[in-house]
């Protein structure tokens, strides 16, 4: 009788879904999917919970597999020599194969002021904590919301297209992944519904208080709610557990996505960094990233060698309220073109990509093995690799 081969897989986003479905392939791999929430959160719909328009999560049954067992709980550590993983509830889950799709949350702000007054909305609880404060605060209550990516756009827009005064504080400049050409039409967008957009080396915040924002340049902005979404971080579960990673905290591995230090670990998504050379940190690497993972699990169980990565982008969208929107087009190695689509199209396109993705993952819980990506490969990457050839972290060697 043939013994299952039983896989842990840490973190139930994008990634951890995506390897969990992918594992089912084969008949005779135990999958176990450890993740604290009991429901699937949209992360690129938080913005819209924040607003109203959205709840942003989905029962895992309509996104996993039947055959991949959900424990709602939080791993506290990894033992590697053992190959267990210990449960924040007590108790451990024995593994033959780990896959860490940790993901990743707010970073701490280092700005004074910021922990205290500000609401960071990188996850589903924070967002929870964000809403009813809104709903309390008066309609002409000032909002500061503070970064200039994706985040900190979309929410400044969904705020203010129901009315809010909302002010979009950029530290920098208004979206840096954007083509000059998109972030002229990001502004005019932000401009029709009234947001008051800061940029420049005087637009950095300094310091947060209970009603008011700081800035590099002296001014002081009144502010009743602040909404901070500045910057990412990573869980420190990976470096607490003794592995390898990078200065953010995010796993080390080679290309095949397996861990530097043993290669029972395999990483995915937001936490992982290969090579440490990681890909942008969004559900449009963390689909791939989490089926490759799987790939390369599924590889070593039946004595073959996996195969690096092959990954490139197609773009960044981002939704500007309820009607408008943009799709920036990209080259596969992640930057921007002069290209994009905006306007009422733009909506609609980054409605098809919230869509598809919760679709994509569904696809591969009913059909295990689907999700194929080979047309989007980044050829750029493999030439920084070659370049850095005796640099890059070694395959593991080990199998403990």
């Amino acid at each position: 009788m043939t013994e299952n081969t039983d896989v842990v897989v840490i973190g139930g986003g994008y990634a951890g879904v995506m390897a969990a479905n992918r594992l089912t392939q084969r008949a005779d791999v135990a999958v176990t999917l450890i993740n604290p929430r009991p429901a699937f959160v949209e992360r690129i719909r938080l913005h819209q919970f924040v607003g109203g328009s959205h709840d942003a999560v989905v029962d895992y049954r309509e996104v996993l597999g039947e055959g991949v067992r959900l424990v709602v709980d939080t791993v506290t550590r990894i033992d590697a020599a053992e190959r267990t993983v210990t449960l924040a509830t007590g108790g451990t889950v024995g593994y033959d194969y780990l896959i860490y799709a940790a993901g990743s949350g707010s970073a701490e702000p280092s700005v004074p002021g910021a922990a205290e007054f500000a609401y960071p909305i990188a996850g589903l609880e924070e967002a929870e904590r964000l809403r009813p404060v809104l709903d309390a605060a008066p309609a002409t209550a000032a909002v500061t919301v503070v970064g200039a990516g994706p985040t900190g756009i979309e929410t400044a827009a969904e705020l203010a297209e129901l009315g809010r005064t909302v002010t979009l504080v950029c530290g920098g400049v208004l979206g840096p992944y954007l083509h000059s050409r998109g972030r002229r039409s990001v502004a005019k967008r932000l401009a029709r519904l009234g947001v008051s957009v800061l940029e420049g080396p005087d637009a950095r915040v300094t310091a947060v208080a209970r009603d008011v924002v700081r800035l590099s340049g002296g001014r002081e902005l009144p502010s009743e709610v602040t909404i901070w979404t500045a910057g990412f971080g990573v869980p420190d579960l990976a470096g607490r557990s003794g592995l390898s990673t990078d200065a953010v905290g995010r796993l080390l591995t080679d290309e095949t996505l397996t861990s530097v230090d043993d290669v029972r670990i395999v990483a995915a998504g937001d936490s992982a960094a290969p090579s440490d050379l990681p890909f942008r940190m969004s559900c449009q690497a963390a689909g791939p990233l989490g089926a490759h993972a799987a790939d390369t699990v599924l590889s070593r169980i039946a004595g073959e060698q996996p195969g690096p990565i092959e990954l490139g982008f197609v773009g960044q969208c981002i939704s500007l309220g309820r009607g408008a929107g943009i799709f920036q087009f990209s080259r596969r190695n992640d930057s921007a073109m002069g290209f994009h689509v905006g306007g009422r199209p733009g909506a609609k396109l980054k409605q098809l990509v919230c869509w598809g993705t919760v679709k994509q993952l569904a696809d591969e819980a009913h059909k295990p093995g689907s999700l194929s990506w080979t047309w989007a490969k980044d050829d750029k990457r493999r030439q920084l690799l070659q370049a850095r050839r005796g640099e890059a972290p070694a395959t593991a060697e080990r199998v403990g």
